[in-house]
């Protein structure tokens, strides 16, 4: 199993678990919470098919990560990703987050540019800032965060079946859209995650990407189902897409917030025409 250090927590070493698959340009895919890399399955088959060299890894206190009880915000999240970028030597890339994992890409290309990147794919986006403040009325009260991070301390297991039930918008999609195998088997990779690192994400949530944005230089797709119950479209990817000029917004009709696994055809063809192959290749 492949890690990259990224840092030490007393004396053990912070890893990262990542796979790295196939030849081409690399496509590096940062999955959502409370996930793996492993969620990516849908989309790593038909780009390794298509010519892409597919790079997945687990964030920090997730997956097969080591599971610090630290680093559960995006200036470190997007330093991880540097890490990644650097030890692979990886350019000419095209970056794509799901939901947590559009922070990762929105906050690495603010703060670290676009030397390495040729371009990025948001799904369901998290900028450009969630949290409603005075300068930031569209956003979210405060309390529904608090009471998240209530969830969670109380009982992690509950809280993350009523997250796969708004993840997939389960009772509306469950036998179509998702089976019941998939939504427990999303339930237990989100089991094994960093009790810590669950919580504290919901603080990385907040994160205001509103000074990340202007220094975005790449072509950016942007697609999101707009029955999103995680992350509201209208907050989000409908909000973030006037804010990146050149951008281009999908939106998928009736589509929940798992897209990648619920509306995978869709997901897969907007990237492949975005990132320039012709045809949608099958696994």
């Amino acid at each position: 199993m492949p890690f990259i250090t990224v840092g030490m927590e007393n004396s053990a070493p912070i890893d990262l678990y990542y796979e790295d698959h196939g030849s081409g340009q690399p496509i590096v895919l940062i999955h959502g919470f409370p996930f793996n890399g492993a969620t990516w399955e849908k989309q790593t088959g038909p780009l390794l098919a298509a010519g892409y060299r597919t790079i997945t890894y687990d964030r920090r206190g997730f997956g097969n990560s080591a599971q610090p009880v630290f680093g559960y915000d995006y200036d470190t999240f997007a330093a991880d990703l540097d890490v990644l970028m650097t030890e692979l030597d990886l350019r000419n890339v095209i970056l794509v987050g799901h939901s947590m994992g559009t922070g990762e890409v929105t906050r690495y290309l603010g703060a670290y540019g676009s030397d390495r990147v040729q371009r990025a794919v948001l799904l369901a986006p998290l900028a450009p800032f969630l949290l409603q403040t005075a300068d930031n009325p569209e956003g979210v009260e405060k309390s529904l965060f608090e009471g998240f991070q209530k969830a969670i301390i109380e009982d992690r297991f509950a809280y993350l079946t009523q997250f796969c039930n708004a993840f997939f918008n389960y009772q509306e999609n469950k036998g179509k859209l998702v089976s019941e195998e998939a939504f427990r088997a999303h339930w237990e990779i989100g089991a094994r995650a960093s009790a810590k690192g669950t919580h504290d994400c919901v603080d990385a949530w907040q994160t205001d990407f509103r000074g990340d944005l202007p220094n975005i230089d790449v072509p950016v797709l942007i697609v999101q189902g707009d029955k999103d119950a995680v992350l509201p479209y209208p907050k989000t990817g409908a909000r973030l897409q006037p804010m990146l000029p050149g951008s281009q917004l999908i939106t998928l009709k009736g589509a929940p917030h798992g897209t990648p696994w619920t509306n995978a055809p869709e997901v897969n063809q907007a990237i492949m025409e975005f990132i320039g192959a012709p045809t949608m290749a099958r696994a």
